[in-house]
């Protein structure tokens, strides 16, 4: 009985995960269809790009080479706020604007120590804007772009066109990850399958709906329309500062949140080690430090992936064919993701060990937080961490 009514429970969540959680896994959201062709070009638009880096002389070349060559009717400048960096980003900085003929575009700035209750790439990233702010030429668009991001060379021409027509206050792009190492290949259409889980962007996109978020590789926002909601002092200590500026910024009027064939992470993750920083660092603040959350998140993870596969190999009859249609789509579910990566459909039916896999990164996460050492980024343990936080 017990397990007819657990594959029960299996297959209604996925039924509606594939119906009416908003057609997240069929990845329709992209930035080709971002700017009709009937839009028009952005020119005599200005643009600032800001870059917040830590330690990113090995990136941060191509990073800012890719802007500085893109194809844009407008004019593109570039603040680059170089966070205390120790391993010569600045001085690369400057090699590239100057191999580009780009020296009268760039700007580098340097960081303050980052301040209580803010964390360092949120500081950063205000201490671009504040100075933006002070120029006497405002942007008509402000560019936050992540150091370890290269963008293809139409990709602003496309946001800046699509955005005045749409009125978006943030268009974000969810870059595409490296998927070259066996780590890669396994867990990052995962990672990318998860998030559209939690921010189906069609709701995103919809200026009726709730739900707000933002992928923060690449997030063209209007200037004015951040100022108005407070800035970026609003989202001081947010961890998963991209997602909090898209609910800011929602708040404000539209947003728009889509995946992207040209825009790439240059940010390698080798090993499983690598893939499980990534995600402890904010996995549990995606909980809000709830240890509620934390037990029905995991409780969530089980019924929805774990327990499909193992009650149609274990379970009764007929729990065991309801649990297997169940599985089974559960990996149709997840197949467009790994099509976008070019990856086999067949690693579909791995979904329960890779889920299993990022709930132990979860608890993990969790593990880090009460022991002081949550958020860690770059040397930074930037989780808060008090005993509000024990609190659902």
């Amino acid at each position: 009985m017990i397990s007819l009514l657990l594959a029960t429970a299996c297959l209604a969540a996925w039924l509606y995960l594939i119906v009416a959680h908003g057609s997240f896994w069929r990845l329709t959201e992209h930035d080709r269809h971002f700017a009709p062709d009937y839009a028009p070009k952005p020119e005599g638009k200005f643009i600032i790009a800001i870059v917040p880096a830590r330690n990113e002389a090995d990136v941060i070349s191509k990073s800012l080479a890719s802007l500085f060559r893109q194809s844009f009717s407008g004019r593109l400048d570039v603040i680059l706020v170089d966070d205390d960096s120790s391993d010569g980003t600045s001085e690369a900085a400057r090699r590239c604007a100057f191999a580009e003929g780009a020296t009268d575009r760039l700007t580098i700035l340097g960081a303050p120590n980052v301040a209580s209750g803010w964390t360092g790439k949120i500081a950063a990233m205000n201490r671009g804007f504040a100075h933006l702010r002070s120029l006497p030429r405002q942007p008509d668009f402000v560019l936050f772009c992540d150091a370890d991001i290269s963008l293809g060379p139409n990709l602003l021409e496309r946001l800046a066109s699509g955005s005045p027509l749409r009125e978006t206050t943030l268009a974000s792009l969810m870059v595409r990850l490296r998927c070259e190492s066996a780590a890669e290949r396994w867990f990052v259409p995962a990672f990318v399958f998860f998030f559209q889980k939690l921010y189906p962007f069609s709701r995103v996109n919809d200026p009726s709906s709730s739900v707000a978020g933002a992928a923060g590789g690449v997030m063209l926002v209007a200037p004015d329309a951040l100022e108005q909601a407070g800035g970026l002092e609003a989202i001081r200590s947010a961890l998963i500062d991209d997602c909090a500026l898209g609910a800011l910024m929602k708040s404000q009027g539209p947003i728009w949140l889509g995946l992207t064939d040209d825009a790439w992470s240059l940010r390698a993750y080798p090993s499983y080690a690598d893939i499980s920083r990534m995600v402890t660092r904010s996995a549990y603040a995606q909980l809000r430090y709830s240890p509620l959350r934390l037990l029905v998140a995991v409780g969530g993870m089980a019924l929805v992936y774990l327990a499909p596969p193992l009650l149609a190999l274990f379970g009764e009859d007929p729990a065991r064919e309801i649990a297997l249609v169940a599985y089974v789509m559960m990996a149709k579910a997840y197949m467009p993701s790994l099509r976008f990566y070019g990856l086999s459909r067949a690693r579909a039916f791995a979904l329960p060990v890779i889920a299993a896999c990022y709930t132990w990164f979860t608890l993990e996460s969790a593990l880090r937080h009460f022991s002081g050492r949550g958020g860690e980024w770059k040397g930074r343990y930037q989780a808060p961490f008090s005993s509000k936080t024990m609190k659902a």
